[in-house]
């Protein structure tokens, strides 16, 4: 490492669990994040803070007024500019070491095994359920982990899916999407402000956990955030004998 780089990384260096060998991991990371919104934010602006080698973002919307009450990486003078590149200006201001790939494009079946396969880690912080059960499907299809985080009104939740590691994949999980009048997105039902920055940071923690080997994985758990009553819980979950994704790319 660089004088620089031993400066800027001092406190992952002096972590037993991750130390100098645990940095190169992150240095040789491949990480890519679906949506620069609530949940990539956060997201984004930890795995580059972490000095995580090569970030992707997909995403085709720009900025608005109404993104930045959580939505942190942009600013009043954002708006109306492309998420992706605004995203890529400010990752690369906090940390040049990282390199930056934009996708300003939405993940479809068309593009997503060529957008994913370059990657070893995806996280979804995507908004709908048309792109989870795709991402998901891509994932188990390339055998890659998915950590894939939620968020609506007060309530957050987040899981590792990996059934090439034998943990369940997100369809084992939530098998069927629940009816439009149950699952509003945060623009019907709203969102508070602080709550993607809590899921995304933890989406964030388990990225970094996974790439380093340090602690326990969410793989087969899924974390659940309660803000009105700060209250967590953790589920165990696993893998369902009939999931068609499982027995097909697990």
């Amino acid at each position: 490492m660089t004088d620089d780089e031993l400066e800027r990384y001092a406190r992952h260096l002096i972590l037993r669990e991750i130390g100098g060998q645990g940095q190169a991991k992150l240095r040789n990371a491949r990480v890519l994040s679906i949506g620069v919104g609530g949940l990539g934010s956060p997201l984004l602006l930890y795995l580059a803070a972490a000095g995580v080698g090569t970030l992707g973002i997909v995403d085709d919307d720009i900025v608005s007024l109404s993104n930045l009450q959580r939505q942190v990486l942009f600013t009043s003078q954002s708006v109306g500019k492309l998420k992706t590149e605004t995203a890529k200006q400010t990752l690369s201001g906090l940390n040049d070491g990282v390199a930056i790939q934009v996708f300003n494009e939405r993940i479809v079946p068309e593009n997503a095994l060529s957008i994913c396969g370059d990657y070893d880690l995806v996280c979804d912080g995507s908004d709908n359920f048309d792109t989870r059960y795709l991402v998901n499907q891509t994932c188990a299809e390339l055998g890659i982990p998915l950590i894939a985080g939620a968020i609506g009104q007060w309530d957050g939740q987040l899981s590792v899916y990996a059934p090439h590691l034998n943990a369940p994949c997100y369809a084992c999980v939530f098998p069927e999407r629940p009816e439009a009048d149950v699952a509003a997105t945060c623009a019907e039902a709203g969102v508070v402000g602080a709550l993607p920055g809590i899921v995304g940071s933890m989406m964030a923690m388990e990225a970094i956990k996974h790439i380093t080997g340090a602690g326990d994985s969410l793989a087969g758990r899924l974390w659940i955030y309660d803000a009105l009553s700060a209250e967590t819980r953790t589920l165990k979950v696993s893998r369902r004998a009939d999931c068609e994704m499982c027995s097909r790319y697990g």
